[in-house]
């Protein structure tokens, strides 16, 4: 504990770049009004919100200042205690000091003091009892740790996998392994001699038409030549992406199609010239993450050998290049090559199941309640935990290696619950001895990012009575407001919710917009699937989301303030309510477009938790098709018919493929046994 106070005495206010929505008046050499300040026409508004959490992405307004001659001291003067002092927490849990927070580090239980630290700086009691068992009312004098520890399986699923045997060899000579080639992650074991054909991107149905197969392309007893990524333009970028490559560069896909058309083996290569390409041959551990075991043999070539084997097999002598330009443009799709040039291919690869077991905790305080509501509870709670150096986690894996900072992603929504604990606090304390007050559980989630593991253990073992639990206010993502726009999803979680709800959003000069039911991929979820009122506050998606770039100085203090303004009056009006809410069932997005299909299958995966293939079911909604069918919770679904499920992009497009009233055969792993379902879809409007 001593390192940790030395830290926070230590930590002091410093910032390269600085967010404003005030940057503005500081441009003009005007003096910035502090947030809340003056009286001022409401610019709020009520709007829709997206289907798709991921779809929620603002446009940056922030204004560019004279970093050489703007007064930091006035702009956090100006900015008031709350933004300052929460945009200080965010300097400090993203600061590399704590590791990038990932669970079982040093960092992580450095984070955890922090916090704790605060706790009973503001006077807040510890949450839990020795053993975790459940306790009674808020002051009971069993409570003594602020921490809640638990188990989990990191990243759920993890596949060893061994290379015994690798050949390659173009009519005879062979090639050198790891070198000239390497057997992918996702290959099967086998042997193959067989000529070539070239499948260009492998890609079924892309935009304009285009496709790399005709109606009767046969690839029987030959090995497909497949290009990686999708067609490039002349510069060598997407031609179908403003960023790097689309959804229809997916090896898994691609890889299927030309096993769907019974390729004997596949030999993946990198497209010369492509700008956000990679180069190299790719380790086993980022090849096993391609899709499913194959039933093949599977290898990743040089382009260098693919050139030597193009111009061979050619009867033009075309290089790879030439080849790449001609499936760039759709020129040519499938192309038999020379049966004369013959590839051997030999594989035999070994998988086995790693489940390994870390330790997280999460980190809790309370705020003991007053009268007659002080044994029912509100919930403001946040996850604290990040991704450390990327190796555990949903990142990208070319960043595997580097710091994760986690500034937005969600050191802002744990300085958040930091910041209104002391709100709170210090408004419970000045209320009268006679008040009625809900009392308050502060907590942060650990692992939430390896499958909302700490949010989950607390729903499911519960250190207050879950019934007595009115809502959840959650925190995740909150630090970058942009053009005054914030996300709120689960307004409909509770009866009459959205009608308290929206005095408050209209008094917050914001632009909110709005979601009945919850986001599904953060802590709310978990509440939300033991029927616990649950609202996600989030500001949006950003490109330094789960990367190296969420660094501190990119968030947004002002904006932030703006926010925790709203959720401190929200949150001091269900204190006082003397109805407890009562958690109902939200409306399948009030008949909008769910965002990817006009049918609904009825589940919620279990975002972070990553089985080697497939989507697992992390809840199931009553009514809906997927219930009607008999799917249960934890089960893993891994094809839809004869095509295989290797995530959520797969499950998605079998939805957009679909129309209400569709009968389909959807397969689970259940227990280890496969399970076939009969599925009858219902509309997505309910």
């Amino acid at each position: 504990m001593a390192d940790i106070n030395r830290l926070v005495q230590f930590v002091a206010l410093t910032a390269a770049v600085v967010w404003f929505g005030l940057t503005a008046r500081a441009q003009a050499g005007q003096p910035a009004e502090p947030t809340g300040a003056g009286e001022t026409e409401s610019t709020a508004r009520i709007v829709d919100g997206p289907a798709n959490i991921r779809s929620f992405a603002p446009e940056e307004s922030a204004v560019t200042v004279n970093a050489a001659e703007v007064n930091l001291r006035q702009v956090f003067e100006d900015l008031g205690p709350d933004a300052t002092l929460w945009y200080q927490h965010v300097q400090t849990l993203a600061n590399p000091f704590f590791e990038g927070r990932a669970p079982g580090t040093r960092g992580v239980e450095l984070a955890a003091q922090y916090i704790e630290f605060y706790f009973r700086t503001y006077g807040l009691e510890p949450a839990f009892g020795a053993g975790g068992e459940q306790l009674g009312g808020p002051s009971d004098a069993a409570r003594e740790s602020y921490r809640q520890p638990f188990d989990f399986s990191v990243r759920g699923r993890r596949v060893q996998v061994e290379i015994t045997e690798a050949v390659l060899s173009i009519n005879g000579p062979e090639l050198a392994d790891g070198e000239d080639f390497i057997v992918l992650g996702n290959s099967g074991s086998g042997a193959v001699t067989a000529p070539l054909s070239f499948v260009g991107y492998g890609i079924d149905e892309g935009p304009d038409e285009y496709t790399s197969f005709d109606d009767d392309t046969d690839l029987s007893g030959r090995v497909a030549l497949l290009l990686r990524y999708e067609p490039l333009d002349d510069d060598g970028a997407s031609r179908w992406s403003t960023e790097r490559f689309s959804r229809q560069a997916g090896i898994a896909r691609k890889m299927r199609s030309v096993v769907e058309r019974g390729a004997a083996g596949i030999l993946l290569v990198n497209p010369p010239g492509a700008v956000h390409g990679r180069e190299g041959l790719e380790p086993i551990g980022h090849s096993r993450g391609f899709g499913p075991g194959l039933d093949i043999p599977a290898m990743q070539i040089t382009p260098q050998v693919a050139d030597r084997l193009l111009r061979d097999a050619d009867a033009l002598g075309r290089d790879l290049l030439t080849w790449r330009r001609l499936a760039d443009t759709g020129e040519v799709k499938t192309v038999p090559l020379s049966d004369d040039v013959q590839v051997t291919m030999a594989t035999a690869v070994q998988r086995k199941r790693d489940r390994r077991e870390s330790e997280a905790e999460n980190v809790g305080g309370i705020l003991p309640g007053k009268g007659d509501l002080a044994d029912q509870w509100i919930v403001i709670g946040a996850h604290f935990d990040h991704v450390g150096d990327g190796s555990l986690g949903g990142v990208n894996p070319r960043n595997r290696g580097q710091l994760h900072p986690g500034a937005d992603d969600n050191a802002s929504g744990t300085a958040g619950v930091l910041i209104l604990a002391r709100k709170l606090s210090e408004a419970y304390a000045d209320a009268p001895d006679d008040a009625n007050l809900r009392s308050v559980l502060f907590l942060t989630f650990g692992a939430e990012e390896m499958g909302l593991h700490g949010s989950r253990y607390f729903a499911n073992n519960p250190t207050i009575p879950i019934e007595n639990i009115g809502i959840l206010l959650n925190m995740d993502m909150i630090g970058r407001l942009r053009s005054g726009n914030l996300s709120v999803l689960g307004t409909e979680t509770a009866a009459g919710l959205s009608e308290i709800l929206q005095p408050h959003f209209e008094a917050s000069g914001l632009t909110v917009s709005v979601n009945p039911g919850g986001s599904g991929q953060s802590d709310d979820a978990s509440f939300d699937r033991v029927e616990v009122p649950a609202l996600h506050f989030f500001t949006g998606m950003h490109r330094e989301y789960t990367s190296p770039s969420d660094q501190a100085y990119t968030v947004n203090p002002a904006g932030a303030g703006e926010i925790l303004d709203l959720m401190f009056d929200i949150a001091q009006d269900l204190a006082t309510r003397p109805d407890q809410l009562v958690y109902q069932e939200p409306p399948a997005g009030r008949g909008r477009d769910r965002g990817y299909a006009s049918v609904r299958l009825g589940i919620r995966p279990g975002m972070g938790e990553e089985a080697q293939t497939g989507v697992l079911v992390d809840a199931v909604s009553q009514g809906t098709s997927a219930a009607d069918a008999g799917m249960i919770q934890g089960d893993i679904i891994v094809a839809w018919g004869d095509r295989p499920i290797d995530g959520l992009g797969d499950l998605f497009d079998q939805l957009q493929a679909h129309k209400p009233g569709d009968q389909v055969k959807i397969t689970v792993l259940r227990d280890a046994k496969r399970v076939v379902l009969d599925v009858t879809l219902k509309s997505s409007d309910g």
